[in-house]
């Protein structure tokens, strides 16, 4: 009982993660048309980033600051100039691929110019274990999980209780009319980017410790988000949420109770079955696009 309750806040706390990333997949997409196949790289990166200005002699949490400040640089507002801005107008599957291209680049940039080597990341959360209820949880999930739905209750708060969020959700739902009534769409959409860069270096400074600094993390984490946001509701918020904390949660179960070997392929199947009986997803809603 005691190794299935650590199991189980181990996958939330790995799940909640992924939710973070997912939440962004979720964004782009409702108020840009953006899938972003390098989102996994996007996570990766900060690592990185972080790892290279503590090299420089600075103090962990001055590389934390510096590295939420370039991820919000370079995956958010330089990610829309400089390749959602000119793709897009081409159509959502050029875009697509050019986010292909865009995570092999930097996967290949980071394993040329940093390491490729497996690198360890210090951590924002203590070690050790904790006792609830006389069960022992590792104090790192939970802190993980504390931190990752903190972020979300936020984000809810800002896109359901506030003037920003009314706007965001307005140029998500008919950016057509939220222009006529005055909304900046294209100021809400650049918002949108960078609350997807801030994210996925929240979601580094979280999965790192865990996992370690990889060029090569991207891919698992990438499509480990993708399939949370498609089973949970790719044009929902909430799906996102709840399909990371589902995908995190079956994950680890299955690494425990069926095989490490095919810990990926029950994800996997989760998929093609949610896909099948409610393609909208568990918590999406069916829509209808003019081709």
């Amino acid at each position: 009982m005691s190794n299935l309750l650590d199991l189980l806040v181990a996958g939330l706390a790995t799940g909640a993660i992924y939710a973070l990333v997912a939440v962004g997949f979720t964004l782009l997409w409702q108020t840009s048309q953006t899938i972003n196949f390098a989102q996994g790289e996007f996570v990766m990166l900060p690592a990185f980033l972080m790892l290279a200005v503590m090299h420089a002699g600075a103090p962990f949490w001055l590389a934390v600051i510096l590295g939420i400040l370039l991820s919000l640089l370079l995956l958010g507002l330089g990610f829309k100039l400089l390749l959602v801005d000119p793709m897009l107008r081409h159509g959502v599957l050029p875009l697509a691929i050019a986010t292909m291209a865009l995570a092999i680049g930097m996967k290949e940039a980071v394993k040329q110019f940093f390491s490729a080597e497996a690198s360890p990341f210090p951590s924002i959360v203590p070690a050790g274990d904790v006792s609830i209820l006389g069960r022992v949880v590792s104090l790192q999930s939970l802190g993980v999980l504390a931190l990752a739905i903190a972020v979300v209750i936020g984000l809810t708060l800002l896109l359901n209780r506030t003037s920003i969020g009314h706007q965001m959700q307005a140029t998500a739902q008919n950016p057509t009319v939220a222009r006529i009534i005055g909304v900046p769409v294209e100021r809400m959409i650049l918002l949108t980017f960078l609350i997807n860069a801030f994210l996925v270096a929240l979601a580094s400074l979280l999965i790192t410790p865990i996992y370690l600094a990889k060029f090569s993390s991207g891919e698992v984490l990438g499509q480990a988000a993708f399939i949370a946001a498609i089973v949970g509701g790719f044009n929902q918020v909430r799906g996102a949420i709840a399909g990371g904390l589902l995908i995190g949660v079956v994950d680890n179960l299955a690494a425990a109770y069926v095989s490490t070997q095919y810990r990926a392929a029950v994800p996997l199947a989760l998929l093609i079955i949610i896909i099948l009986f409610r393609p909208q997803g568990l918590l999406g809603r069916p829509e209808e696009r003019t081709v």
